[in-house]
């Protein structure tokens, strides 16, 4: 049994990190243990021009405390007439190091989002060209297709059909939860298309929604899914595959809007993911491949070297605290808050 681990420091592929007093909040538990993350542009407003996201990019480095390394890769929200010349000029300026499509009313703060894809063929035209990823959160929007398959249907009507007639275009499935979506990823050997894969769906399959009542703390878009669908992200996960590399989705929410009538959809994984991530990795017998998944596929696909630093962890018991305090009283309860995880966290000096 090995007991202790060290890798190149990781990267987040996928990460919300809200903004004001939430953002200082929650951004020392990502920048005390990653050295990047992509970062979500879904705020209210959203993060449509360059000026906004380097303003957003400049609160975010703000509330980074001391001592921390930590470099925020900000995206553009992708909406129904996004000019491409501002897409263009962000990734020549090296602000923008992505593009979110998010289709409209697909999760937390979508409403601006993606109503038709022809909409936006003239800005995905552009960032063909230009080689800017476009990352999807990978959901049909049609109400009559039914919660848990949303994200099948998306893979054979939004993503086949912008693979074809984008052929050129570097594409990121987000949070993928499915088979389907798995095999879609291992089927395709372009070089151009990669996935991201929670904790959440690694650790847990829909019946931890419903286990003695609703748990809203494990109600996340897109939703937890069926067993075999964990059997098999967790296969590709471990697998050492290059195309599937760490992406947390890490959304906090107060509790009050969690636990209410109309809950939101949003897991604060960020201070348990990497002992998550470990744990998934040990009970399938692949701590070895940890370090790829983690630290080098992302870096590799994004055309970025891996940190040169390292982090540790260490196989000893950590309590998982119930709250993370927010300013005026309010909390966020952290994924696994409540427990005891097996792995914890060391940064090498």
């Amino acid at each position: 049994m090995t007991d202790l681990i060290t890798i190149r420091r990781p990267d987040d592929w996928h990460l919300h990190l809200r903004d004001g007093d939430v953002l200082a909040t929650v951004l020392p538990y990502t920048s005390g243990s990653f050295g990047r993350a992509m970062v979500m542009p879904n705020l209210q407003p959203p993060v449509t021009t360059v000026e906004a996201a380097r303003a957003y990019r400049a609160r975010i480095l703000a509330a980074v405390p001391a001592g921390d390394r930590f470099t925020p890769l900000m995206t553009a929200y992708l909406c129904d007439h996004t000019p491409p010349d501002e897409l263009r000029r962000g990734h020549e300026e090296g602000v923008f190091s992505a593009v979110k499509l998010y289709p409209s009313g697909a999760t937390t703060h979508s409403e601006f989002g993606v109503t038709d894809m022809a909409k936006v063929a003239p800005a995905l035209e552009c960032m063909q060209a230009i080689g800017m990823p476009l990352l999807l959160h990978g959901e049909s929007t049609d109400p009559a297709v039914d919660v848990f398959d949303r994200e099948a249907v998306f893979l054979e009507r939004t993503l086949q059909p912008l693979l074809r007639d984008f052929p050129a275009l570097k594409v990121v499935l987000e949070h993928i939860t499915t088979e389907e979506a798995a095999q879609v990823v291992r089927s395709d050997h372009s070089g151009r298309l990669g996935a991201t894969i929670t904790p959440q769906h690694l650790l847990f399959n829909r019946n931890a929604i419903f286990t003695q009542g609703i748990r809203p703390h494990f109600y996340c878009l897109p939703i937890l899914k069926r067993e075999r669908h964990r059997l098999a992200l967790i296969q590709v996960a471990t697998s050492g595959d290059a195309r599937f590399f760490l992406g947390t989705d890490s959304a906090p929410h107060a509790r009050a809007f969690k636990e209410s009538a109309c809950g939101c959809a949003g897991i604060f994984n960020a201070p348990t993911a990497l002992a998550a991530y470990a744990t998934v990795f040990d009970q399938a017998g692949a701590l070895d491949r940890l370090e790829a998944f983690a630290s080098l596929n992302g870096p590799r696909f994004y055309g970025l070297s891996p940190n040169e630093d390292t982090l540790t962890l260490l196989r000893a018991p950590q309590a998982v605290p119930d709250n993370v305090a927010l300013p005026g009283g309010a909390a966020i309860h952290p994924f696994l808050g409540g427990s005891t995880v097996p792995w914890q966290v060391r940064l090498a000096p």
